[in-house]
């Protein structure tokens, strides 16, 4: 097995889903292949954006791209495709991230290696990229943001930081990068109710929402997620709310919430919250999944977040 780069750009020629496809030309056939069972580094090339390196995967297989003559498609594993923390910048101190681009006086290398859309990228170097953008300390950057030294954290100063492939596929850890970068896409603000509401430390009162669970092949991309109150993300996995077809409109099971309850949860006109970025927006076959699998269902026992449990 072997690690690799991926270059991707959203207006390519080629159909790329990144934490679901990965579609390339026969050239790079024997690289991909040689990468099953092993991560890769997505990257951003220059022309296409700032970027630089911007989340991680794993593949799974490599399948013909139907009807596509010389065109192969990686399907990357469920559940492994992670966007970065931060992304990572193509040069540090004005050396290349990767060994193989660099010369030996440490200055990139001039030619077309670095145009390569498939690079293989040793592993020093695929551990350092990660380091970089999910860093091992991430969850405890997360506990400490509002509260500088939070109780579970003070008497263990030393917490174990894990090595990057367990940190990769470690739920906790996932969760809180999932949570940062979903959160951060909508400014903090409820897409659904459109509020932006902070506690008294200042701690943002938004959760991160996964519109295809991961225990149902949903993935950790900002575009399977909503910045979602914490009862409307409630209503959301209960099915009681979800968004049409247009992507904006937001759906509600008006046989099971009270007409007075939905006015008073959600934005005026019954319109999602976008995202600032456009390439963080939910993504339809993700919100088709929703409304067909979970949408309308029964409502669970016990009584809803908004009834009055005096």
């Amino acid at each position: 097995m072997v690690k690799l780069v991926l270059l991707h750009k959203a207006d390519s020629i080629y159909e790329d889903e990144p934490d679901i496809v990965y579609d390339f030309p026969r050239p790079y056939l024997k690289a991909v292949e040689e990468a099953v069972g092993d991560w890769i580094v997505y990257y951003e090339p220059v022309k296409a954006g700032p970027r630089g390196y911007f989340a991680v995967a794993k593949i799974g297989r490599v399948i013909p791209k139907p009807g596509a003559e010389g065109r192969f498609l990686a399907m990357i594993a469920s559940g492994s495709f992670l966007p970065f923390d931060r992304e990572v910048p193509r040069l540090l101190d004005g050396r290349p991230m990767e060994a193989a681009l660099t010369d030996p006086d440490g200055r990139p290398k001039k030619g077309g290696a670095q145009q390569l859309a498939v690079r293989r990228l040793a592993e020093a170097d695929f551990a350092r990229i990660v380091d970089l953008g999910l860093p091992p300390q991430l969850e405890r950057i997360e506990a400490t943001r509002y509260d500088p030294q939070p109780a579970e954290l003070a008497e263990d100063a030393g917490l174990f930081e894990r090595p990057v492939l367990e940190r990769l596929t470690r739920r906790p850890y996932r969760d809180v990068a999932f949570r940062r970068k979903v959160r951060a896409a909508y400014g903090y603000r409820c897409a659904m109710s459109g509020l932006m509401l902070r506690n008294g430390g200042g701690r943002p009162e938004v959760q991160a929402a996964h519109i295809r669970p991961v225990e149902r092949q949903g993935s950790d991309s900002v575009r399977n997620g909503l910045a979602l109150s914490g009862t409307l993300h409630w209503m959301f996995d209960r099915g009681l709310i979800s968004v049409a077809e247009d992507c904006e409109t937001i759906l509600v099971s008006h046989n099971k919430v009270p007409g007075d309850v939905s006015r008073r949860l959600l934005a005026p006109g019954g319109k999602l919250v976008r995202p600032e970025d456009a390439r963080n927006a939910p993504h339809p076959e993700n919100l088709r999944w929703h409304r067909e699998n979970v949408f309308g269902r029964g409502l669970p026992d016990g009584p809803a977040p908004w009834e009055n449990r005096a």
